[in-house]
Formats: C-alpha cells, structure tokens, sequence
C-alpha cells in the first residue's frame, strides 16, 4: 500500500515531526469570517481583471487573434504565479516579526496591489497592459502565500469544512462584485475609476485581516539557514512524496480551469455566440457573474458540512459531474436563458468543490509548514487561467478564424468541460484520510 510518509532531502526540512501542529481551540463564527475576508479583496480585484482583459485585451491586438493573445498573457505571467506563491509561503513559515509571520506580507502585498492596479487601468498598449498584469500577479501572490496558513494555522479539525466553506464564498462573492464594479465602465466608457474602486476594496479586507486576526503558532526556527536556502527549500523534491498532495493538486488545477474557461471567455461568448453589444453586456455580464456566485455562496456550506457525513471525494466526484454539465449547457446555449441554467450548475458545483476541496488539503498537508504546503496547492489557481487559455484560446481562434465566428466561444466551452472529467479522474488516488491518521497507519504497518 502506497503511504504519504515524507522523507528528508537536502535544502528542505523534515516532515514527520509536523504532525501534531493543529490547533484545538474553537473560533467564533466571527473569526472565521475574519480568516476569510481578505479572499473578498483579492478575488474582487481578478474578477475585474478577468472583464477588463477580455474587453481590453482585444482592442489592442490584431483581429481574429484574441483568443490567442488572451491565452499567451496567461502564459507570459505564469512563471511570477509559480515562482512567488511557494517561495513567499514557505519564509512565511519562518518568519518572526512585531506582526507575526504572515501579516507584514499581506500588508506589502496589498499596498503594491492597489499601485499596479491603476497601472493596469491606465495602459494603452498590449505590451503595457501584461506587464502590469505580471506586477499584479507579483504583488497579490506574496499577499495570498502567507495568508494562506491562517487556516491551517488556527482551526481545529471540527471547524475546516466551516472554515473552508467560508473561503469558499468570500473568493465567489468577491469575484462577482468586482465583475459587477467592472461592469460601470461600459456606462462610463472608462476602466480606470471602477479599476482604482476595486483596488481600494481589496486595501480595506487587507486592513481588516491585519487588525482582527490573531496570529497562530510560533515561527518555525532557522537553525542557522539564510533565508536563500529557505526560500528554495519550498521546491524541495520531498514534496513529490506527499503522493495524495500532488494528486489532489492536478485535480484542483483541472477543475478550475475548467471553471476559469467560462469565466476567462464568456465575454467572447457574449460577443459573438449571442451577438450581445455593449448595452447588453452591462446588463448580462453581472447577471451572470451574479448567477455563478449566488449559487457558489449557497452551495459552500452545506456542502462542507455534507463532506464531514459523506466524506470529502465524494462531494468533490459530485461537483466535477455538475460543472461539466453546466459548461456544456452553456457551450450549446442557443439563448441568454439557457445561459443561465448553464451558469447555476457551474455555480454550484464550483460552490461544492471550493468549500470540500479546500477541506480535504487542509486535512492532508503537514501543518507546520503550511505556508509552503498552501503556496505549493495555490499554484493550481495560478495554472487554472493559462490551462483554460491553452484549450479554449486557441480553439476560438481556429474555430471562428478570421470572421470571429460565435462557433469559437461554443467549442471551446464544449472541450473545456471534458476538464471536469478529467479532474474527477485524478481525484481517485487521493487518500483522503487526515494526515494524522495516515501517518499512524504507516508506522502501524496498516
């Protein structure tokens, strides 16, 4: 029987000594939306990236090539997703300061946001526009790292699937109000005041998580090594043996980029499937990010408290059956209604899935290093836009050519639902019990 039991090797710390690292302590419900806020401010800021891209982006590139181009910023801005998520994450872990170990990063993290944001609203040329997305990326991803720890830092085993629920509907709510804030530029004719809003919204739950949130455990000790060796020690091969962590992060990276190919091109959809012009698109692109939200926010909680009954592999078996049927309903869509059927369902199974995905890594990774572990499994968010861009941006282009057909946007939702599937397939090796219990049964011979 294959075990997660990790072993040492050089640059990194050992894992087996981090097993008794969680808390005990039950929060208060207002704590945990406390944990949870600052997931409002960093989703609200990408969802009005997400709309400002798929407007901006093609009036700056050669017709019949938007597809394209929006795939390759994706792409282009990967390697800062990559690099700095983990490797902020893990000095977090060691980090000793005034404020703790993780709160001096959301701060530097935040203000930057909030800098590169405006660039971003003010950039007239393509070239402009993806370096101020790679800054933004930059910026929000040494936030997002260390902030990550907070719950595994600070909740009790009976209170992660609360916990992650909550997070859950803090990052779809918040993705729907930026889209919502986003969508005055099309009354205004202009990005950079609703841009510059968003950015302002995200440095009030950044305030807020750095004055109410305590900090958890101690900084783990250095033991002598620079903070260069530490940084590097997050891309440690040991992780390749927490073989249910792997697993579970390329299931998460499928799942949402499937998500990620509605969210990244149902403008297009829009556009050139159903005809919409700027009118109608004020109007459709909250109603639909809207849609998508509410149904994630009412799904989340019940089902992290129906993966603490069921078990957690089979709500999240049960959210890739739903998601892949909404992206194919949308993708056939003839009309705006049936849109919305599609969007529920994509709704509620990304609902389900973030609030009991969420659950199970917290469950699986070593506590005492979470900071990296979180960072590490963050990188399937970072992936999830450039995997949606390297299906359905290409396939738009080479379906709808140079005419700009509306049979681009609807291949490319039909494919990308075969992402769910897929999810659900690398799901299957993931031992889903705590790592406690898995450690135990390892030494027992179990």
């Amino acid at each position: 029987m294959a075990t997660d039991t990790a072993v040492a090797v050089p640059g990194t710390e050992l894992i087996e000594d981090e097993v008794g690292a969680r808390p005990t302590e039950r929060l208060p419900l207002l704590q945990l939306v406390q944990i949870s806020i600052y997931w409002f401010g960093i989703q609200a800021i990408w969802g009005g990236v997400s709309v400002f891209s798929q407007e901006r982006i093609p009036q700056l590139v050669p017709q019949g090539q938007a597809g394209f181009f929006l795939a390759l910023t994706g792409w282009v801005t990967l390697p800062i997703v990559l690099a700095v998520q983990p490797t902020v994450g893990a000095l977090s872990d060691y980090t000793i300061s005034r404020w703790g170990r993780r709160k001096p990063y959301i701060v530097i993290g935040t203000i930057l946001d909030v800098v590169f944001i405006t660039g971003l609203a003010t950039s007239q040329t393509y070239l402009s526009v993806v370096a101020f997305l790679a800054l933004l990326q930059f910026s929000s991803n040494f936030a997002q790292g260390p902030f990550q720890g907070y719950v595994p830092d600070l909740v009790p085993q009976p209170q992660v699937a609360l916990a992650s629920a909550l997070m859950g509907a803090m990052q779809t709510v918040g993705f729907v109000a930026g889209n919502i804030v986003i969508a005055t530029a099309y009354r205004l004719g202009d990005f950079v005041l609703p841009m510059i809003v968003l950015g302002l919204v995200e440095l009030t739950t950044g305030f807020v998580t750095v004055v109410t949130v305590r900090e958890g455990s101690a900084a783990k000790p250095r033991n002598g090594r620079s903070w260069l060796l530490i940084g590097r020690s997050a891309w440690g091969l040991d992780i390749l043996r927490e073989r249910s962590f792997v697993f579970l992060c390329v299931s998460r990276l499928l799942f949402l980029a499937g998500v990620n190919v509605l969210l990244g091109f149902y403008i297009l959809f829009l556009t050139r499937s159903l005809g919409f012009g700027p009118g109608e698109k004020e109007l459709w692109v909250p109603v639909i990010t809207a849609t998508v939200a509410i149904c994630t926010a009412i799904t989340t909680i019940p089902s992290g408290i129906l993966s603490n009954r069921f078990g957690r592999k089979p709500m999240i078996y049960l959210a890739c059956l739903v998601g892949t049927t909404g992206l194919a309903t949308i993708g056939a869509a003839p009309s705006i209604e049936i849109v919305l059927v599609g969007a529920i369902l994509v709704g509620v199974g990304s609902g389900t899935f973030l609030a009991v995905d969420w659950a199970l890594m917290t469950d699986i990774i070593p506590k005492a290093s979470s900071g990296r572990f979180m960072g590490i499994s963050n990188l399937a968010v970072g992936l999830a836009g450039p995997t949606a861009g390297f299906v359905a941006g290409p396939l738009i282009d080479l379906v709808g050519g140079v005419a700009e057909t509306g049979e681009g946007p609807r291949a490319a939702f039909l494919a990308g639902s075969l992402l769910f599937v897929l999810a659900a397939a690398l799901l299957r090796p993931v031992d889903p019990r705590p790592r406690e219990q898995r450690l135990q049964a390892s030494l027992s011979g179990a």
